[in-house]
């Protein structure tokens, strides 16, 4: 058959290849961004509660009404932002099926989006598949923080949407009150829409101000504010997310959701509800938690030849390796997954343009037991 395909440079991401990899070879993975250990007993019973009670056919849409209540709720507890959870509020299947349907509800034909690379890969294949192209603007080490007045050089009498990406998947880098207001002074003064994908929002540490675009009247109010669920319960296989924006960019998503995946896992949904409703610390307790695997990988690595750079959020840390191998950074995971059993994601992956850096992404989100057999493994080279 003779397809003419709509993404030719796409194959198999580098996060599949990685984790199969490991697999094949039993190394350990710290490459893919998923926790090695159990979620909450009191979630895993409560999902199980609701499937035995029969909640098991379509939920709502635009998702069930308990949880979108708790969404609005943990909003204003957490961001002082008021919301609808009728108007404002839809649950997704993830967080990469919110951003999607959102650059569908916004990108025409021959529209520009501005991304920062190192980026998540699934922007710009959206952006494309609606027509769009992305505009990458790099963002470099050690701190990886824009440089406002560059990125306002940057927009065009096609720019349409800019998404940003804070706590930052892969750098760990956190937007600060400052670069919050940049953002919505930059987005008011060109008439953009803007995505702030935010599903590490919750994984935020000490030195660094947790913040969102809810916190920012004028960019919320032309903003889809993208999380996780997965990401914030350690269920990252459910596969369950949320989209916050105004009413009327709301409309324009629940359009394009409804026919990409109509309505997500219901037991799930009550479960988390009733987390949200019982046990909300473990949502402010989330930083703590990770933050103390974060220290406890730093240490464990401070004797070998790896720099490590600055992580401020997330459950990653980004690593230099130029002390250890002149390979390029795809060769050295392949070689460090193979040779020493180690999985890591190389950074260049993140970025459209090439990059020579020799830096490579750990994921910390595992057993402390994981992460010491990995460092001693990783402070032998």
């Amino acid at each position: 058959m003779d397809i003419q395909t709509k993404l030719p440079w796409v194959g198999t991401t580098i996060f599949s290849q990685m984790s199969q990899l490991a697999q094949q070879t039993g190394a350990i993975n710290l490459s893919q961004g998923f926790p090695d250990f159990s979620a909450d007993q009191r979630l895993l019973s409560a999902v199980n509660e609701h499937v035995l009670a029969g909640r098991n056919q379509y939920a709502p849409m635009i998702g069930v009404a308990t949880l979108r209540q708790q969404i609005a709720d943990l909003t204003q507890n957490c961001y002082q932002r008021t919301i609808d959870p009728e108007l404002e509020v839809t649950v997704t299947s993830g967080a990469t099926e919110a951003l999607f349907v959102a650059i569908q509800a916004v990108v025409r034909p021959g529209d520009e989006v501005i991304v920062f690379d190192p980026a998540y890969d699934s922007y710009r294949p959206a952006v494309e598949l609606a027509g769009g192209k992305t505009v990458h603007i790099q963002l470099t080490a050690p701190d990886f923080r824009p440089d406002w007045t560059a990125v306002a050089k940057r927009v065009t009498a096609n720019t349409r949407l800019i998404i940003v990406n804070s706590p930052h998947n892969p750098t760990g880098m956190v937007f600060s009150a400052e670069d919050f207001a940049a953002l919505q002074a930059l987005v008011l003064a060109h008439d953009l829409f803007c995505i702030s994908d935010e599903v590490y929002e919750h994984m935020v540490f000490a030195g660094a101000q947790k913040l969102s675009a809810n916190c920012f009247a004028a960019l919320a109010a032309r903003t889809f504010v993208v999380s996780s669920f997965g990401k914030t319960f350690h269920v990252t296989g459910w596969k369950l997310g949320y989209c916050v924006a105004p009413a009327a960019l709301t409309i324009e998503f629940r359009k394009i959701h409804q026919y990409v995946t109509f309505s997500s896992y219901t037991p799930a949904q009550f479960a988390i509800a009733d987390m949200l409703e019982q046990q909300r610390e473990l949502v402010h307790e989330l930083a703590a938690f990770y933050q103390e695997k974060r220290d406890l990988f730093q240490r464990l690595m401070a004797s070998s030849r790896f720099t490590l750079l600055p992580c401020q959020g997330t459950y990653f840390q980004l690593a230099d390796y130029s002390e250890i191998s002149d390979l390029a950074d795809v060769e050295f995971c392949r070689w460090l997954t193979v040779e020493h059993g180690v999985a890591a994601i190389p950074l260049s992956v993140f970025s459209k343009q090439q990059q020579s850096a020799k830096i490579v992404r750990f994921c910390f989100a595992k057993q402390n037991k994981t992460l010491e057999q990995a460092a001693e493994r990783l402070c032998k080279l």
